[in-house]
């Protein structure tokens, strides 16, 4: 290479401000579902917008469909460092607190809204800092829906639900919940709940309508309650250590670019949810059975001792902050 050629590469590195330019900071954003979901869109989305704001300082590379780390690897992999940015199941961290098993307890959230005020207040935003001592930082949460509960017959009161069983997410909250009203919670992985209904070797599940459409559910559930019961959300996480040491101004837009993102993403599963659920009545393999308040209510007292059971975990300060988002 000639000294002229050299000299040019050297102009071309040099910064503005007379210093080699650096090279972009790369942040991978990996998660385990398509690009088509609420989730894959806001990930999709916060590239967009981090890029844009961020020109030639970082460059966003999103792994969907786990195609970087699986469901089971991910966690460690972000602790490691070997990923910057995941977005988890809320019900897959009581390895690393067990404060967010808040989100599993059972009629705590009246809706959406209420459970959007709790997490945009001081404890919803508390529990995104509560595993940084563990190399984890919470930027937000993710929604993908309230969940309905779905059998072969019609689950009006506690008490149809005596004897079946039911799939569950591996969730002692959950496990509880089930046994709360007599029934057989069973822990299987998510690809297995279909085969499983249709053979019988679970009675029953629940799921938000998302859920329940896409993988078919209400093919082989003969009624889906319209329960609202529990919550199916994620939290947007980041590796703490290098979260924490990036520039004041790179780690300001990045914050602007992730609320916006989620932001993003909570629009489309709230109107995702709405039409799934008339995508399930159109489809007229289930009957979609409404419960009255009077019905509901016989649930909530049935299933609300998992609450005391729990509190001592996850903190009764968490739980009275969520119930007080309901008013």
């Amino acid at each position: 290479m000639s000294y002229r050629t050299l000299a040019i590469v050297a102009a071309l590195a040099l910064s503005s401000t007379g210093g080699w330019a650096q090279a972009p900071i790369i942040i991978k954003y990996s998660h385990v579902v398509a690009d088509q979901t609420p989730k894959g869109q806001a990930a999709i989305k916060f590239k967009e917008l981090a890029e844009k704001a961020l020109p030639g300082k970082v460059q966003v590379q999103v792994f969907s469909n786990s195609q970087l780390f699986g469901d089971g690897k991910e966690m460690e992999a972000l602790v490691l460092g070997d990923v910057q940015i995941i977005a988890p199941s809320l019900a897959k961290f009581p390895k690393y607190t067990k404060k967010l098993q808040v989100f599993d307890l059972p009629f705590l959230f009246d809706d959406m809204e209420a459970v959007d005020r709790f997490q945009a207040g001081p404890k919803g935003k508390e529990l995104l800092k509560s595993m940084e001592s563990k190399g984890i930082v919470g930027l937000g949460y993710l929604h993908n829906g309230l969940k309905q509960l779905s059998a072969n017959k019609p689950l009006k009161t506690p008490a149809d639900a005596k004897g079946l069983k039911f799939r569950i997410q591996a969730s002692d909250v959950l496990e509880e919940q089930f046994k709360a009203v007599g029934g057989n919670p069973q822990k299987l992985a998510f690809a297995e709940v279909y085969q499983a209904l249709q053979t019988g070797v679970v009675d029953g599940t629940e799921n938000p309508w998302s859920n329940i459409y896409t993988k078919k559910f209400h093919e082989v559930q003969k009624y889906i309650m319209d329960s609202n019961h529990g919550l199916l959300d994620y939290m947007v996480i980041a590796n703490a250590a290098w979260w924490n040491k990036l520039p004041a101004d790179v780690k300001a837009a990045l914050t602007k670019a992730m609320q916006e993102s989620i932001a993003h993403g909570n629009k489309i599963a709230f109107e995702e949810d709405t039409t799934y659920r008339k995508k399930v009545i159109d489809d007229k393999r289930a009957e979609v059975l409404p419960m009255s308040k009077a019905e509901l209510t016989q649930w909530r007292e049935a299933m609300k001792p998992v609450w005391k059971k729990f509190e001592s975990e996850i903190g009764k300060d968490v739980i009275d902050a969520a119930l007080a988002a309901n008013k």
